[in-house]
C-alpha cells in the first residue's frame, strides 16, 4: 500500500489526537473526522501502518495507564477505570483480565508487594551484571 505524504500525517494526527484523549468516550467516528479522513479509509491505513486497530490501540493505551496508576495506588479501582475512560467498572475489570491476566485489585496489590520487596531487598531487583561490574555486593 502506497501511502502519500499528507495521508501519513492525518493518521499520526488520528494517533496524536487518540494519545491525548484516550481518556475520553471517543470512537472511530470522531478520531477519523479529527484526522479528516472517512471512519472506513482511516481504519485500514491506521491499521496497516501501526500493525492494530484504532480499537486496539486506544484499548492498550487505556490498559497501560491503568497500570499505572493502580501502581501508584492513590486512587481506587472504580476512580482508575473512570479516570482512563471507562464508564462500567465491570467492562473495566472484565478487560484488564482479559488483557494483563489479572483483575485491577489483585494487580494492584501485586505491584504494592513488589514496590516492598524493592525497598527492603534492592539489590534483588537489580541485574546482577550491574552488581558485579560496579561492585555493589561488598
Amino acid at each position: 500500500m502506497k501511502i502519500s505524504r499528507e495521508i501519513y500525517k492525518r493518521i499520526v494526527a488520528g494517533k496524536i489526537f487518540i494519545d491525548r484523549n484516550f481518556n475520553q468516550p471517543i470512537g472511530l467516528d470522531a478520531i477519523s473526522r479529527h484526522s479528516c479522513l472517512s471512519r472506513f479509509y482511516f481504519h485500514r491505513v491506521f491499521t496497516y501502518i501501526y500493525r492494530k486497530t484504532p480499537h486496539r490501540y486506544l484499548m492498550e493505551k487505556r490498559i497501560e495507564s491503568a497500570k499505572q496508576m493502580l501502581s501508584a495506588n492513590e486512587l481506587t479501582v472504580e476512580e482508575v477505570c473512570n479516570t482512563v475512560g471507562y464508564e462500567s467498572i465491570g467492562s473495566f475489570s472484565i478487560l484488564f483480565k482479559k488483557e494483563i491476566g489479572f483483575a485491577p485489585q489483585y494487580y494492584r496489590n501485586l505491584a504494592h508487594e513488589r514496590q516492598q520487596q524493592a525497598k527492603n531487598q534492592p539489590k534483588s531487583f537489580i541485574p546482577h551484571c550491574y552488581i558485579e561490574i560496579y561492585h555493589l555486593d561488598k
